[in-house]
């Protein structure tokens, strides 16, 4: 079918229907190519086509990646389970029936199911559906509620490979895949970034070091991998981040491989994560309005905590630690909460105009005899 007009020509194109215009542009929906001298239509209409077929490619390999990686992706999809939690009469969530979870291993070699906290937190009982769409059942073994992670128990033997745990320090912009059980329609992939790293104080747990991405999460996803192209796992899928609905936009968090390979240690070797507190009192050194170096202003030090032995004063600026640039408490909480005590933390300071470096040295055991659970600061 033809269509003619006094100024401008259609027909059909390689991939729908394109048109020459008046200014002599090849169009075909959102893309458009023009030539200052009009060339032919027959002219237009190969140069539209080569340039969609390349922007396709572009794009498919972009997303997508090569046949390898999406066949990795693809295997990454077997350790990842969906989670079935029973809930107690009324109480079900219908936005969020179910949730997922993922393989990993302890320190020991064993395999076992990590899911988020909320998923199961209220559950009677729980079961797994695998991918291959076996149904099995589980048990709650271990969790903390702090970081929002749950450690399962399988009843019977799944045969899926654990996840290999991606670096600590993935870049900003780096190709990922989230991987979960969206709104419970089963195990499905959408790809993205990664978004920002070390997030922190984002107010959905008391302990965040978040991985932040722009691959598609809905709920039902929590407890799901977030990995990269090669299929390591970087963090698991814990929250969206929404104005008005429970839905994706864009902005979801998962918790970092960091963080969960240091509260697995503890919950696989004791049933709860150890934390001792450094003995600072910390809120923030610059005000909404205010300038300068953003921090965490040290309000109150506890007498013969590893703060006062190491020399912390009320007012002074922690603005690193670990490495880490600090700007607010969430951080140092963060931070403090990375690593399994004993372990040394060094400092960068700010008092008045004076840096100083400081060490935290804390020790294996509570010296507060605070409970193990209790946030650390």
């Amino acid at each position: 079918m033809e269509r003619e007009d006094e100024s401008i020509s259609y027909g059909p194109g390689a991939n729908g229907w394109h048109y020459r215009d008046r200014q002599g542009c090849a169009r075909s929906g959102r893309l458009v190519v023009c030539d200052s001298e009009h060339h032919t239509n027959q002219q237009c209409s190969a140069l539209t086509f080569l340039i969609r077929v390349l922007f396709a490619a572009l794009i498919s390999f972009g997303l997508a990646g090569t046949p390898a990686q999406a066949e990795t992706v693809a295997t990454a999809m077997r350790s990842v389970v969906s989670v079935l939690p029973e809930w107690p009469q009324g109480q079900r969530n219908n936005e969020q029936p179910e949730g997922s979870g993922v393989i990993v291993r302890d320190d020991y070699g064993r395999p076992l199911v990590l899911t988020a906290w909320h998923v199961v937190s209220k559950a009677l009982s729980v079961r797994v559906r695998t991918r291959d769409g076996d149904v099995i059942e589980a048990v709650v073994t271990a969790k903390d509620p702090l970081t929002d992670l749950a450690v399962l128990r399988l009843k019977e033997r799944y045969s899926a490979p654990p996840f290999i745990y991606g670096t600590d320090d993935i870049e900003i912009g780096t190709p990922a895949c989230a991987i979960g059980n969206a709104f419970g329609l089963g195990l499905s992939v959408t790809c993205g970034v990664v978004s920002a790293t070390r997030k922190a104080g984002v107010g959905f747990n008391r302990v965040e070091d978040f991985v932040q991405t722009d691959a598609a999460v809905n709920p039902g996803a929590s407890g799901g991998a977030l990995v990269t192209r090669d299929g390591k796992l970087i963090g698991m899928l814990s929250a969206i981040f929404t104005k008005t609905s429970d839905a994706n936009i864009g902005v979801n968090f998962a918790v970092s491989s960091k963080l969960i390979k240091r509260v697995v240690k503890d919950l696989a070797m004791k049933g709860r994560v150890t934390r001792v507190l450094s003995g600072l009192q910390l809120g923030r050194a610059v005000g909404r309005l205010g300038t300068g170096k953003l921090a965490a202003r040290v309000v109150r030090v506890r007498p013969g905590s590893p703060a006062a032995i190491a020399g912390l004063k009320p007012g002074d600026a922690v603005y690193s630690a670990g490495g880490r640039r600090i700007r607010k408490p969430a951080d140092f909480r963060s931070v403090m909460n990375l690593s399994s005590p004993p372990f040394d933390l060094p400092l960068k300071v700010m008092r008045g105009t004076r840096k100083l470096s400081p060490v935290l040295k804390i020790p294996a055991t509570d010296w507060s005899k605070a409970q193990a659970s209790k946030p650390v600061q």
